[in-house]
Formats: structure tokens, sequence, C-alpha cells
């Protein structure tokens, strides 16, 4: 999960916001909105009061009627102040996000035919290390100076370390006009090479940085 988790650094920034503060935001107006439901307002033709419903949500969430409960108050203020400003700051992105990849993407990529099949592709997953064993003689040789000799034969801590490399070189500027998969491939590709160069010499950036 955690790998998955980082492998998110190869889709583009407006999916990255969405996975990143999206969904925590979706998780948190499902649960304000079913208990607001549940709640039992005070109603003029009934004295024991009525159930909220879906139907009661919606109107405060949409301010057509005057919240008058504490859930119903948070539904409204989710939909009066957060959302408007939710969905402002996602299209203010998007357009911004599209102008400067068009002014600063390389002729190389301009015009470049992405097939159907490649824009509905799901995005990987950042490889494990266990994938380039008697794969090829540099990879072998990767594992081993990555895994043995940086990291004292720690699989686990090497495999922690080659997600946050990769993950943190997809986010640099180069890597923003690649798609999603050609990010990932490049930046596996590179930090193999890297990593190489540094675990020869017992050296980690992320053992570093730590």
């Amino acid at each position: 999960m955690k790998n998955l988790y980082r492998s998110r650094k190869a889709l583009s920034g407006a999916s990255q916001w969405i996975i990143d503060y999206g969904l925590p935001f979706l998780v948190l107006l499902v649960i304000t909105w079913s208990f607001a439901a549940r709640v039992t307002v005070a109603d003029n033709d009934h004295p024991e009061g009525v159930r909220a419903g879906f139907v009661g949500v919606y109107k405060a969430f949409t301010l057509i009627d005057s919240p008058q409960h504490f859930w119903l108050w948070a539904a409204s203020i989710l939909g009066w102040l957060i959302v408007p400003a939710i969905i402002g700051g996602f299209a203010g992105h998007v357009i911004t996000a599209r102008i400067e990849s068009a002014s600063q993407m390389s002729s190389s990529f301009l015009y470049r035919r992405r097939t159907l099949g490649d824009r509905l592709k799901p995005p990987g997953k950042i490889a494990p290390l266990s994938s380039y064993i008697n794969k090829s003689i540099p990879d072998q040789h990767f594992v081993d100076v990555f895994v043995r000799v940086a990291h004292r034969n720690y699989w686990e801590m090497a495999q922690d370390h080659w997600e946050i490399l990769v993950s943190d070189t997809m986010s640099t500027v180069e890597f923003a006009e690649l798609d999603r998969h050609e990010s990932l491939r490049r930046a596996e590709d590179q930090n193999r090479v890297t990593a190489s160069l540094a675990a020869v010499f017992g050296l980690c950036a992320v053992c570093e940085a730590q």
C-alpha cells in the first residue's frame, strides 16, 4: 500500500491533488452527510420532530433551508464555504498547470501522439527491488550494491529508500511534462544508475538525508 501511495507521484498534479486532498474531503463529506441524515429536527406539523433524511441534508447543504441541528449546520458550512473554495481552487490549479505545461514543454513532446489505450491504461507502481534480480548484469549489480553494501543487506529499508528516491524524482520539474507511465519508467532508470554509483561507496541519498 505504501508503494502504491508513493507511486502517485507519476500522476499529474490534478490527479495527485484528488488523492491527497479530494479523497479525504469526500470521506469528511460522507461522514457529515450520514450523521446529518439521521438527526431529528423540530417540525410544526410533527411535534415529535422528523428525521432530516437525504432531502433535508441536501436542502441544508445547498442553502435552501436553514439548518436546525449541529450536523445540519456542519453540512451547511461544507456546502457554503468549503465546496466552492475547493472547486475554484481545483479549477484554477488545472488551468494554471495547463498553461505552464504548454509554455514549458520541449519541442520533442509537442507532436507526440497518445492512443486511447495509453490514456486509459492505469498507472503502474514503483517496481520492487526483487524484480531486478537476475534480470540483467547492470540490474543485478544495482541490487547487490544498493541492498548489500549501502543498506547492509537490510531489504526492507532498501526497498523503502528505493521507493522514496523514485517518488521524489517524479516530483521534480523535469518529469512534470511526462505522462504517468513515462515518468515512472524514467525515474526508475535514472535512479538505478545514480543509486548504484553512490551505493558502491556504501552511500544512500535517503540515508544521508535522514
